[in-house]
């Protein structure tokens, strides 16, 4: 597998507004009073690099960094800043909401160094981001983009489709507003609607309908065909971008490099094994600040096990796994792990085999999960 010194790292911000009823992240909404807490918490773990370590990436997702005030953002840099050395032309990405994007925001992001805002737009249909439980309307996400283009070129838009009372027609729109706004980036996903979620619930009581699954193929397909045509090329399943504007960091997952990770819930993977921390965030703090470790389990993976993973996670990407890299890497071929699924899934269309990749096709993208499921 993929060895060395992790040159990416993850830091997770969990606080929110509120917690809308998708969403099954590691964060906690009302609790600004553990803002403190949780910073000289990261204070401590950040304490376990021997820094200041040179970087290609840098991700702060969440929950919602942007929730932190100006002067908890300043000090959250500060902290990463003292441990972490971005490279010449690193990636330096921070997940935001509409809502928080003020002038005072902007500035101390920029001013850090970030290069890369991924702002969680979700639809511009206010109907629609009434029905997921969004914090702000398609106005403040105008506002919102104005404010960031003073200061960044690297703007990408999350949009999620398949919602209960979306029509191809809205889903269309957004796509077209989207674009309108000329991002450099945008991800589209299809609502998932996970155990545990508030979501869940009210699916299992019957209040919350699904959308048929051919209105849905529908939406997505609208997706890859719209948003090529506005030069965002696809590179992921779920990803889309203008040329050289691909996400360097996410590209690290999908492709087996190892990384580092902070914050609760947060998971590294450095040397082939993953470890991942609580979940609670108050259970994280505790055991930070009391001197503990903050891991909650740790996991190598058996190697055929772990090629496996790394197969079904590299087929992910448009451009597919190369195969003599993948031998390499894992010291497994292919067809070692699943050479008649391959074989089934390529005379069904799902698959593309070339002399050095395999990819999924088209029609494979929209079944993708049918055909991983095969190849574990």
């Amino acid at each position: 597998m993929t060895t060395g010194e992790p040159r990416s790292a993850y830091v997770h911000v969990p606080f929110c507004r509120h917690r809308c009823g998708y969403c099954d992240f590691t964060l906690v909404a009302g609790r600004d009073d553990l803002i403190e807490s949780y910073l000289a918490a990261l204070d401590r773990e950040l304490d376990s690099v021997a820094g200041p370590m040179e970087l290609d990436t840098l991700f702060l997702g969440g929950g919602t960094p942007t929730h932190l005030s100006p002067a908890q953002l300043g000090r959250l840099f500060e902290l990463l800043l003292a441990r972490f050395r971005p490279a010449s032309g690193a990636e330096f990405s921070v997940e935001a909401n509409p809502a928080d994007v003020t002038d005072e925001r902007v500035a101390v992001l920029a001013d850090a160094g970030v290069n890369r805002v991924s702002l969680g737009v979700q639809s511009f249909d206010d109907a629609i981001l009434k029905a997921l439980e969004r914090d702000h309307d398609a106005a403040t996400v105008q506002i919102a983009v104005e404010r960031l283009r003073r200061r960044f070129e690297n703007i990408s838009v999350d949009l999620i489709f398949a919602v209960p009372g979306q029509s191809i027609s809205l889903w269309k729109d957004t796509l077209q507003r989207a674009i309108e706004l000329r991002p450099a980036h945008v991800s589209t996903y299809g609502l998932t609607v996970e155990k545990g979620t508030a979501f869940w619930s009210r699916r299992q009581k019957g209040l919350l309908p699904s959308l048929p699954d051919d209105l849905e193929r529908e939406m997505y397909a609208a997706a890859m065909d719209e948003l090529a045509a506005a030069g965002l090329e696809q590179y992921e399943i779920s990803n889309f971008a203008r040329p050289g504007f691909a996400c360097r960091h996410n590209e690290v997952y999908w492709t087996g490099k190892p990384y580092l990770a902070f914050g609760p819930g947060a998971a590294s993977f450095v040397n082939g094994v993953r470890t991942t921390n609580h979940r609670s965030v108050t259970t994280w703090i505790k055991r930070v600040l009391a001197g503990e470790s903050p891991v909650m389990e740790s996991e190598r993976l058996p190697p055929e096990d772990a090629a496996r993973e790394r197969l079904v996670i590299g087929l992910r990407r448009t451009a597919g796994v190369d195969l003599s890299q993948f031998a390499v890497e894992t010291g497994f071929s292919v067809d070692q792990l699943a050479a008649e699924p391959i074989q089934l899934h390529v005379a069904a269309g799902l698959l593309e085999r070339t002399p050095t990749h395999l990819r999924l096709t088209c029609e494979g993208r929209f079944l993708s999960d049918s055909v991983t499921v095969d190849l574990l």
